[in-house]
């Protein structure tokens, strides 16, 4: 009854069911022991994702026309790669193509792939993130994440939080808002979502950001539903 009327469920997917700092340290580190970098790769994830709403917002204000987040990432590495003392011009192109490819290499939470299957069988399930299809694709490959479809940004042609990203991916469902479920770790997600219409569901990832995480450590606001992770949410859902 917690979740009644909803048909899908769609998900947050960088932080919330990928860790994507914790990816994108690993697949920096040997790029920065190739250049003699000394910069810790976990603080070269940090600053490259510090980027990340920035250059998407160039997009959600109408400055820039839609752009696709492996390109954003693109620009946003260049710019991290010079705040560590190189210069991207120097580097062969090739080489920080291979390395942006990194958030398309992230792995899941541990409770994500079995949590995603059970709730399968009970509603029909697909990304709602930033990132882009071929991203989502790569992702769900590499873990076998067993979507019905690959929703989110570059679908909706707007990036959350605006509030097309999340109106247009109930419209492109064939569905009311009120019949599709938000699940994310992020409860400034979740607010843009619920005034939508959207339900709720919040998963807190308190690692997410590493051992100093300060934000998103607990749901901030009534939602819906709140679980530790997606295993227990499927498990009050009798999915």
């Amino acid at each position: 009854m917690i979740l009644k009327g909803v048909r899908a469920l769609v998900f947050d997917v960088f932080g919330t069911l990928v860790d994507s700092r914790g990816g994108v340290a690993r697949e920096v580190a040997p790029f920065l022991r190739r250049y003699e970098v000394a910069c810790d790769p976990a603080e070269f994830a940090d600053a490259w994702r510090r980027r990340y709403s920035p250059s998407m917002e160039e997009v959600r204000s109408g400055r820039r026309p839609f752009t696709r987040l492996d390109v954003l990432h693109r620009e946003n590495l260049e710019l991290t790669l010079l705040d560590v003392g190189l210069d991207p011009e120097t580097i062969p192109s090739s080489e920080i193509d291979a390395l942006n490819m990194a958030w398309h290499k992230l792995d899941p939470w541990p409770d994500v792939v079995s949590g995603l299957r059970r709730l399968k069988s009970g509603f029909i399930i697909a990304p709602l993130s930033n990132g882009n299809i071929s991203l989502m694709i790569d992702i769900a490959r590499r873990s076998n994440l067993p979507w019905d479809a690959i929703l989110g940004a570059e679908v909706a042609r707007a990036y959350k939080p605006t509030p097309e990203a999340y109106l247009r991916t109930a419209e492109i469902l064939g569905m009311r808002p009120d019949e599709v479920c938000l699940v994310a770790a992020h409860n400034s997600d979740l607010l843009a979502a619920r005034n939508c219409g959207f339900r709720t569901a919040c998963v807190p990832r308190i690692t997410e950001h590493g051992p100093k995480q300060t934000s998103d450590l607990s749901a901030e606001q009534d939602w819906d539903f709140v679980a530790k992770d997606l295993e227990a949410f499927a498990d009050v859902l009798d999915t």
